[in-house]
């Protein structure tokens, strides 16, 4: 890991910066752990995938300033601990392999950037359900379908049969190890729908959301299908509505109708799904999820909203768990399997966590960067929790947005502050736009100027170019972070679909449990305990070099 530069800062003299030493030492430092850095070969025991939904890199860059900010800085010196890891590689959202080959990189050859391309099959700037399907089942697929290759057609059920494909989870579970889904969603959501659904569909949450064509034909609903589809030990996030019969009141909002449950089948799949489990356990509220022991269940689906879980800003901190907390109590559970586990952690960056894409398709650029904020959370406590010598931890995005922020603002400006000069128009603006989306405005034959404190509100809306109900995607490549057992397989620019690939090769999963060392690695026996280690080794790292340097 390199040392931060926030600690850095923290450390050294207020005008350390001015001087050419200062900048000198420091990249000195982060040449020399450069050159120590070494693959590790190994395969992985455990893997952990962290999406953030939306999570492009102009995302990325401002919820670092943002995460500074909030701890009393100026900002751009903060770095999140997603930034830590060693290894990084760009993805591709849009396009095609050459012949449809796919070339894992030479062990012996690692390179430090990778990325990937987001496209699908017929898209070029990408949805949530394509993306899905290519980094959790290793296939590029068409746009709003889940778990099926791009010779399903979406919205048409027959197509659905004899083209399914199996994501890393199924694959992970089936290979003995716990698996578990966390995400700021609904669980029905196309990102994580991908790891357990079949559907021709996205939007096929409860029997109620498929046309009669699709249930004549055979079709099942994704909610139905995260209960019978794959032995998920642990499901926590938001999408109670669509698991219960239609009519029945919810648990925490019992006096809305708007929140009963919408099945028509009569299907009460929470209990279904306890009924078929040992040692299983359901809860839909914080306190609940705080009651669970860590040793006292083998499954445990926690479903805390009847839809999306609310955005970070406006959730009720007694009633509702924070991702962070969400993906503690799911890794504490997983780890106790001494085969190992995975992890899938959606945050939308309001689409991970899940919540960041919700955040930029309403325009609503602070809602979106607190999900972010709260996603890197999630990774360093789950750093915290495992240990980069058998843990695979990768990080990533399924698409970003047109989502920016410029305007020659001063170090220290509020990433949600003003540019320093008026526009053309002789107005103010933000320093964060949007290509497009809710935020475009004309009032009196002219754009409304930004002001302050307005601009800073959670739910201000920056100005977007063209008027739109809802915020795109964007189609630019998105970047990818790993560390730990083989996390030098992510480099270079790559297809999104090799996310899944490389994940399955370190963990000698279908189709690469054959491959050289995978029997070594089924035999050894890994710890599971939480290890420090690497935070204290940083720690020490830097404060030893400025007191050697200074």
């Amino acid at each position: 890991w390199g040392c931060p530069w926030s600690l850095l800062a923290l450390l050294s003299p207020p005008d350390a910066e001015k001087t050419p030493g200062y900048w000198n030492k420091g990249a000195r430092r982060r040449l020399e752990l450069a050159l120590a850095l070494q693959p590790a070969a190994q395969r992985a025991k455990n893997i952990i995938l962290f999406m953030g939904d939306g999570m492009g890199l102009s995302t990325v860059s401002a919820a670092r300033i943002y995460k500074g900010q909030l701890s009393g800085g100026s900002g751009e010196e903060s770095i999140l601990a997603m930034e830590t890891f060693p290894h990084m590689a760009l993805a591709k959202v849009s396009g095609a392999v050459p012949g449809g080959t796919l070339l894992l990189p030479l062990l012996e050859t690692p390179r430090d950037l990778s990325c990937f391309q987001t496209y699908t099959i017929d898209r070029q700037v990408p949805d949530s359900a394509g993306t899905g399907t290519a980094y959790l089942c290793g296939v590029k697929a068409n746009a709003k379908t889940l778990g099926l290759s791009g010779a399903a057609v979406y919205g048409k059920c027959r197509t659905t049969f004899g083209n399914e494909v199996d994501s890393i989870l199924h694959r992970a579970r089936l290979a003995g190890k716990s698996v578990g889904i966390v995400t700021t969603t609904r669980v029905q959501h196309a990102s994580p729908g991908a790891a357990y659904a079949h559907s021709a569909s996205r939007g096929w949450y409860a029997d109620a959301n498929m046309p009669k064509e699709a249930l004549r034909d055979g079709c099942k609903d994704i909610a139905y299908q995260l209960v019978h589809n794959t032995d998920i030990n642990v499901i926590l996030g938001g999408g109670r509505m669509y698991m219960t019969p239609k009519e029945t009141p919810d648990p925490e909002y019992p006096e809305d109708p708007d929140q009963n449950g919408t099945r028509k089948d009569g299907r009460d799949l929470i209990a279904e799904w306890l009924s078929s489990k040992q040692g299983a356990r359901y809860v839909w509220d914080k306190k609940g999820l705080d009651a669970v022991k860590d040793d006292s269940v083998s499954h445990l689906m926690g479903l805390f909203e009847p839809k999306d879980m609310r955005y970070e800003l406006n959730r009720n901190t007694s009633t509702d768990p924070s991702i962070v907390e969400m993906t503690e109590k799911a890794v504490r559970i997983l780890r106790r399997n001494p085969n190992g586990f995975f992890l899938f952690g959606d945050g939308h960056i309001p689409c991970a966590g899940g919540r960041i894409d919700h955040g930029h398709h309403s325009g609503r650029a602070k809602q979106a960067l607190m999900e972010a904020v709260m996603l890197d959370r999630a990774v360093a406590r789950a750093g915290e929790l495992t240990s980069p010598a058998d843990t695979l931890t990768v990080v990533t995005a399924d698409h970003s947005h047109v989502f920016t922020f410029g305007g020659s603002t001063p170090r220290g400006n509020s990433i949600f502050g003003l540019a320093p000069k008026k526009a053309k128009d002789k107005r103010a603006y933000t320093s964060i736009l949007y290509g497009n989306g809710p935020g475009y405005s004309i009032r009196d034959g002219a754009r409304p100027a930004a002001s302050l404190p307005a601009a800073e509100d959670k739910d201000y809306r920056q100005q977007a170019a063209v008027p739109l109900e809802t915020e795109t995607h964007s189609g630019e490549d998105v970047v990818v972070l790993a560390q730990g057992p083989m996390a030098h397989l992510f480099h270079g620019v790559q297809e999104q679909h090799y996310v899944a690939h490389a994940m399955a090769y370190a963990a000698c999963l279908e189709p690469y449990a054959t491959e050289p060392g995978c029997r070594a690695a089924r035999r050894a026996s890994y710890g599971t305990q939480c290890s420090p280690q690497p935070l204290l080794t940083v720690l020490a790292l830097c404060i030893a070099a400025l007191i050697v340097g200074g």
